[in-house]
């Protein structure tokens, strides 16, 4: 049937109306009609998209009530990495910051946008043409969980631009939140329902939008405010040079960006801007733990460039840690994957920025004397950053003379095994290979969400598995039986056949840096484990690297290196990926490839500052050109790139006698 033109242009009108009323009203909080005005017009649009389904458009207002419920999330990569920031926790570190800047780009007195760090969920949106397409979380930087369904039903996210003079496509950043005020009113909502009360308005948040029916999140008061970029597209030049004009620029898209964010022309503009908003920290109607800094050019955001987890231009400069004191009740030791052992205090539970805190790590035995610390004390705890739970130190004033010391155990606590200490360590650890305690602790590991991510095989559900002796390495898992698992308590029929399913399907889908990651080496995390997946073909060939050849790879130093190699020199663990091989457990990864240029296979290192461009704009000429650039001195470096006030290396390169190439040379080179 065609529809009327008058009627396409009534909708057209209707769902623009609604969109600027809804940017009032969520955005701007200046609404310019009353609550049954709008309904009205609500009302209006929802009758003629019944009436005329050719008229569907999934950005239309009304279809911010929920769709279909999904059966679980799908990933999405992001095109540009979603770092994480690094922390500051006095103005110090933040001034020392603000140095480190002026090292890697001489010359330059940087400018500054700062803003309040909002405690929320990070999570980026889509718009192509003005139209929003797509949603996703940070994840692990790289790929996140596909919340598509679900943004779309936060009430101050625009589903279509304001501005037709907009990106042609545009990745917005920003955190999902839940203000102080409509947390309270969801908590009594939720005891009201005989439901269980969030903790705090970020877990509140994180579980709203994490619901797998978005119908669930639409009845959730989550608000989403825009903080900075990830890949964007114009029609013609780019628009938007600083973060303040970011900022500006989105906002007059139509997207609400963080309240109370300023310019700084320069680092003593921050501290006081840091001061004032630790003042009236209580009185925003947000939670927020901190300020986020960014250096205003985005030019000189792009020289600096960022590590491996945190970009150089931005830091998050943290308040005080909240604080309160509560009674030392005991202290226990856990017996880590790795054989450490570590102090756990158990304390008389305290409320502290709305969580509740009755534990704690006390790191090592070195901490629990340093600090002075004795079962039955009153301690001063916090929440550093206002999330990990710290012992600060001990209330000696309220001592009764009825504390104990405490003496650290010379056995483990989970096999009796002698412990030991390695090297120049601080930390206990148990040595037996067998040890039940990290035998648990792996395989928690292993199952994780950092290793293979098997659904529905917990913690819980491992311990069991190892305490009745059917697991005995992670090699076990993947040899379940149905007649295995029934007898256990709380197992039924259909439970078993799930578990099996996904144990087998974590198995299919597992990637060589999944599994890397599962093994549990020390010092390597995920980060790491990609970086070993796009060197090596499989854990065959990794196995076969010696500690100088992994030192050639980004982020890898002399100490990771050396925890690589003796975990695959060890001989149980060599057993342990003969077994992966013979169950088939054996992911592969291609390599890297570059496209062949003149550089290809030449491996470079930079020493010294560079004047003609920035040593990220340097690496990506190599890399262009099918060269590496590498971290470490080895003798299989090619070319020693040295530039003004050269570091260490220098002197390492000559010693090897390595060709050393100045700034010219190595332009001449790449020409």
């Amino acid at each position: 049937m065609t529809v009327p033109l008058e009627i396409v242009e009534k909708v057209k009108k209707l769902r623009q109306e609604i969109n600027y009323h809804d940017y009032r009203y969520y955005v701007l909080d200046d609404p310019v009609i009353s609550d049954p005005e709008y309904d009205k017009l609500f009302a209006e649009l929802k009758e003629l998209e019944a009436a005329y389904p050719e008229l569907d458009d999934p950005n239309s207002p009304t279809k911010k009530v929920g769709g279909t419920p999904l059966t679980s999330f799908a990933t999405r990569q992001h095109s540009v990495r979603m770092y994480s920031l690094d922390n500051a926790f006095s103005l110090e570190e933040w001034r020392e910051f603000v140095q480190k800047i002026k090292r890697l780009a001489p010359g330059v007195e940087p400018s500054f946008w700062a803003e309040p760090k909002m405690d929320g969920l990070a999570v980026e949106v889509i718009y192509e043409k003005g139209q929003f397409v797509a949603a996703a979380t940070r994840g692990d930087g790289l790929v996140g969980e596909d919340i598509t369904a679900n943004m779309r039903t936060i009430k101050n996210l625009p589903l279509t631009l304001l501005s037709e003079d907009c990106p042609t496509y545009l990745e917005v950043r920003g955190e999902v939140i839940i203000s102080k005020k409509d947390f309270e009113k969801l908590n009594a909502e939720q005891l009201k329902k005989g439901e269980k009360a969030f903790a705090n308005p970020r877990n509140a948040a994180s579980g709203s939008l994490r619901q797998l029916d978005p119908k669930i999140t639409a009845k959730r008061p989550l608000k989403f405010f825009a903080y900075g970029l990830g890949l964007i597209r114009w029609k013609s030049e780019p628009k938007w040079t600083t973060q303040e004009e970011v900022v500006a620029g989105l906002k007059s898209l139509g997207l609400a960006t963080v309240p109370e964010g300023k310019f700084c022309p320069g680092p003593e503009d921050v501290a006081r801007y840091y001061r004032s908003m630790l003042e009236k920290r209580y009185r925003l109607p947000f939670e927020i733990d901190g300020i986020v800094v960014k250096v205003n050019d985005l030019h000189l955001q792009e020289k600096l460039g960022a590590t491996s987890r945190a970009p150089r231009w931005a830091l998050a400069l943290k308040f005080p840690a909240h604080q309160g004191q509560t009674k030392l009740l005991d202290i226990t030791v856990q017996v880590g994957r790795t054989g450490v052992l570590t102090p756990v205090a158990i304390l008389e539970p305290v409320t502290l920025s709305g969580a509740v805190v009755s534990r704690a790590t006390l790191h090592n035995e070195n901490e629990i004397r340093a600090k002075g610390l004795k079962i039955g004390d009153t301690v001063v705890v916090q929440r550093a950053g206002d999330v990990i739970p710290e012992v600060v130190r001990p209330v000696k004033e309220k001592r009764t003379g009825h504390e104990k010391e405490f003496h650290f155990p010379r056995n483990c606590p989970a096999c009796n095994s002698p412990v030991a200490k390695i090297g120049d360590e601080v930390a206990w650890r148990c040595l037996n290979i067998s040890c039940p305690a990290k035998l648990e602790q792996g395989l928690i590991h292993f199952v994780s969400k950092s290793g293979l991510d098997i659904e529905g095989l917990g913690k819980k559900w491992v311990q069991t598995l190892v305490r009745k002796g059917l697991v005995k390495s992670p090699v076990d898992l993947f040899r379940l039986k149905k007649e295995d698992l029934l007898p256990l308590e709380r197992m039924g029929d259909k439970l078993a056949e799930n578990m099996l399913r996904s144990i087998e399907l974590a198995k299919k889908k597992a990637s060589l840096k999944k599994l890397i990651s599962a093994l549990g080496i020390r010092l390597v995390g995920e980060q790491t484990a990609r970086v070993l997946a796009e060197n090596y073909k499989d854990l065959d060939e990794l196995a076969q690297a010696s500690p100088e050849e992994l030192q050639t790879l980004p982020d890898i130093g002399p100490e990771v290196a050396s925890s690589i190699y003796k975990f695959f020199q060890n001989s149980a663990n060599k057993k342990l990926i003969s077994e992966f091989k013979q169950i088939g457990l054996w992911p592969e990864s291609a390599k890297k490839v570059t496209k062949p240029g003149k550089l290809e296979g030449k491996k470079f290192i930079f020493t010294g500052a560079l004047s003609s461009m920035s040593r990220p704009q340097a690496k990506k000429r190599v890399e262009e050109l099918g060269g590496k650039v590498v971290s470490a001195i080895s003798r299989n470096v090619d070319y020693v790139v040295v530039g003004d006030n050269p570091g260490s290396k220098l002197g390492k390169a000559r010693n090897l006698g390595l060709t050393i190439i100045n700034e010219n040379e190595f332009l001449d080179l790449i020409d």
